[in-house]
């Protein structure tokens, strides 16, 4: 949908095909099989967004979403200990992912530039392998048909047909990366205590990989209606639980800490557990390929698929959507080599999420066949090393938020002062407990 509005504006005419009967309103759909699960969409992402659609944080808002200010409504563990709540530098929109589509779909197709065409599955592309002339169509009924395009965008996700259509142009195969945590997630819904309703943080439980076994974590977010959505992730041979009857217990005994666990067993559940193990890190370079055809684009999971725990998909499509509309503003659709200029330039959002992605899950154990390389080794270490600074050096926090929300990229983290404080270490002793008020821990049962 962001790829429709960021072309609407130097077309005649943008085609939204969508394998889906698309609801009109928040409800699911078989096309978002991660869609009871939680999201994020972090400040890089939402300013992107922005500028596609302007005012949709607030329409976002005034649907139900929720704006929480990071690191100030962020109650987190990380594998150095908990982290203190920093004056806002950041911030996060959380939804469900129902609200979040219906929503910035709606803006989208009130466009009358853009035309859907659901329950229709893309099945090929059309043209030579030194230019795409359109995309072949196979509609619910079982008929198939040649859509011309001056500029066909695969948004397809991870079941993206883009290699093998571009064998079929005689094309060689992209080089490929895939990095496997075996990561498992599970979650629920729940209906919050009623005074935990409204205002109430973010509580996310991190593994530490120092302790050499599987890397159990879990979110708690606040979403529309009062409720929480929570979800709980495992990498191979710690997956969370698919039953109701063992999920609270999970949370509280399995996680480096019992506190999520604590607060839902004063929550009400309102759904069964949903799980997933469609995890793997998966990047496609296409922008290292000797040849690329004139007018493809491939953007979101089709391009790169990251292990969701990390909550970066979402931001990494809209900062790609929105390069997808600035490129094209310079340089016309029929431009000749617009496709792989865009290619490549969305390579930069794609990478710096990549990087962080991989940067935990490549040291589980089978992960990668040869498993982690000394670059990335020697990057985790600093990380690391970072990430201890950040738990009580405040500056240095809102340096890695800078990186984490994707606001900025990682090399304000190479800074002089930033490698030396890192150096130095944290300069607040390490917090005993989690850093949650007196109200919220009235207003989360906990007392």
């Amino acid at each position: 949908m962001l790829a429709a509005r960021a072309l609407a504006g130097f077309a005649d005419r943008v085609v939204v095909v969508d394998r889906d009967a698309l609801p009109d309103g928040p409800e699911p759909r078989k096309g978002l099989p991660q869609a009871r699960h939680a999201h994020m969409l972090w400040s890089g992402g939402v300013r992107a967004m922005e500028e596609l659609l302007p005012g949709i944080t607030e329409v976002l808002r005034a649907a139900g979403a929720q704006r929480l200010p990071v690191t100030t409504d962020v109650v987190a563990m990380s594998a150095r200990g908990w982290f203190r709540r920093w004056p806002e530098s950041h911030h996060v929109i959380l939804a469900g992912r129902d609200l979040l589509d219906a929503t910035i779909r709606a803006q989208v197709l009130a466009d009358d530039r853009i035309e859907l065409v659901d329950r229709a599955e893309a099945v090929g592309l059309t043209g030579t392998a030194a230019a795409v002339t359109g995309v072949r169509i196979r509609t619910h009924d079982g008929t198939e048909r040649a859509l011309p395009a001056c500029l066909v965008v695969d948004a397809t996700g991870r079941g993206s047909g883009t290699p093998k259509w571009l064998a079929a142009l005689g094309l060689p195969a992209p080089e490929r990366r895939e990095v496997d945590s075996g990561l498992v997630y599970a979650s629920r819904l729940y209906l919050a205590p009623e005074h935990a309703r409204d205002g109430f943080p973010v509580v996310n439980v991190q593994p530490d990989p120092r302790d050499g076994g599987p890397g159990r974590a879990g979110f708690l977010l606040p979403i529309e209606n009062g409720r929480w959505i929570v979800t709980l992730s495992g990498t191979r041979g710690g997956e969370p639980p698919a039953t109701a009857e063992d999920f609270a217990g999970f949370a509280r005994e399995k996680l480096r800490h019992p506190l999520i666990g604590d607060l839902i067993e004063n929550a009400e559940p309102l759904s069964p557990v949903s799980c997933t193990r469609t995890t793997v890190n998966r990047r496609h370079f296409y922008e290292r390929m000797p040849a690329w055809p004139e007018n493809l684009v491939v953007l979101g999971d089709a391009l790169a698929a990251f292990n969701p725990v990390y909550g970066h998909g979402l931001s990494v499509a809209a900062q790609s959507a929105l390069i997808l509309r600035d490129m094209t503003r310079r340089h016309p659709p029929t431009s000749p080599g617009l496709a792989r200029r865009v290619q490549r330039a969305v390579t930069r959002p794609v990478a710096a999420a990549w990087d962080m992605a991989i940067g935990q899950d490549v040291f589980y154990p089978g992960a990668t066949e040869n498993g982690p390389t000394l670059r990335e080794r020697l990057v985790a270490a600093y990380v690391a090393r970072l990430m201890h600074t950040a738990t009580g050096n405040g500056r240095i926090a809102r340096r890695v938020t800078d990186v984490t929300s994707l606001e900025r990229g990682a090399e304000v983290l190479l800074a002089p002062s930033v490698l030396l404080a890192a150096a130095i270490g944290p300069l607040k002793p390490a917090l005993s407990g989690p850093p949650l008020t007196a109200e919220e821990r009235k207003a989360g049962g906990l007392v």
